[in-house]
């Protein structure tokens, strides 16, 4: 496989013309070895989708697969996620669920390299775009000094629907603004937009998690309505590359996002529509399997199989 096209990507992160998009990948830069798995109880680093799934599937009971005799199926492919949390919610309650995704990510976790690239190697503004819950690329941020707005989707809070929150620069409480009336100026404040909900380690108080098959078919619906996304972001990403990192398309919600956001990329003009199409995209994935590889190419995302850390040093060495 071919390598990145690391200088290329790096004058453009410089120049303030691409919009990063952090999953739960990028969070493996922090593990000591790429085999290291985590523990609730002991592990200074954050889980994977899979790991949540196994520990919310084992607390539930959620049931194992079973073959054509009725026999439990041997296999150690983690459930669905979203499923699993839909589970979990029936079997205990929504606010058992907020409770321990509020352990599991209330703790002091370090940012990883790309986090501190971020925060500290691009100096204009940027629109940062993760589906993670932590709050290490805020963290980064505030240790470089950068100002942000922070803007979260929430879920299952009826003060906050069909809004976002959004926390300008310095403000310790958040305004509560319809999608579609949020407008910043991306050509001087830089964004952090957590599309999937976040811990609230600030004030303890705003805790959301886009998680469960609900979450996810409310947020995709609002999202084919045009109000999930705020429209501003919408057109800002019209103009701009995209830079995936950590994300895996086998996660099935996270191909219907994409295909949402395509959709709503190309509800533009006719020249809008070709100016998108002529932006290259790239997507940064460690070991990705060659359906993943075939899916990203089908989205005219070019992919490439790099470790995180490894993939922000380079950037770093074609920086100067």
């Amino acid at each position: 496989m071919a390598e990145p096209p690391y200088g290329v990507i790096a004058s453009l992160l410089r120049k303030g013309k691409v919009v990063p998009f952090l999953g739960a990948g990028v969070n493996f830069g922090m593990r000591k070895t790429p085999d290291a798995t985590w523990d609730k109880k002991s592990s200074t680093f954050l889980p994977s989708g899979a790991e949540l799934s196994r520990l919310l599937a084992k607390d539930s009971g959620f049931p194992k697969d079973k073959d054509a005799a009725g026999a439990e199926k041997t296999n150690d492919a983690p459930p669905d996620l979203a499923k699993v949390a839909s589970y979990y919610v029936e079997a205990t309650g929504r606010d058992v669920l907020r409770d321990e995704l509020k352990e599991i990510f209330n703790r002091e976790f370090e940012p990883c390299d790309i986090h501190h690239y971020l925060a500290q190697d691009i100096t204009v503004p940027v629109l940062v775009v993760t589906t993670n819950y932590d709050d290490l690329t805020e963290q980064a941020f505030r240790k470089a000094g950068k100002p942000f707005d922070l803007v979260v989707h929430p879920t299952d809070r009826e003060e906050c629907k069909a809004s976002v929150l959004w926390w300008p620069h310095g403000e310790s409480d958040p305004q509560v603004v319809q999608p579609n009336q949020l407008i910043i100026d991306l050509e001087t404040t830089s964004v952090i937009y957590k599309m999937h909900g976040t811990i609230d380690r600030q004030q303890d108080k705003w805790h959301s998690y886009v998680i469960t098959e609900e979450d996810y078919v409310d947020f995709l619906s609002r999202m084919t309505g045009q109000t999930a996304v705020p429209a501003h972001f919408i057109q800002h990403f019209r103009t701009h590359h995209f830079l995936f990192m950590g994300y895996g398309l086998n996660d099935w919600n996270l191909r219907v996002v994409l295909k949402n956001l395509r959709a709503n990329l190309s509800s533009s003009g006719a020249d809008e529509e070709d100016q998108r199409r002529s932006l290259r995209s790239w997507a940064i994935q460690f070991s990705p399997t060659e359906l993943e590889m075939d899916l990203w190419k089908s989205r005219d995302v070019n992919i490439y199989d790099v470790d995180i850390n490894e993939f922000v040093k380079r950037l770093r060495e074609h920086s100067g």
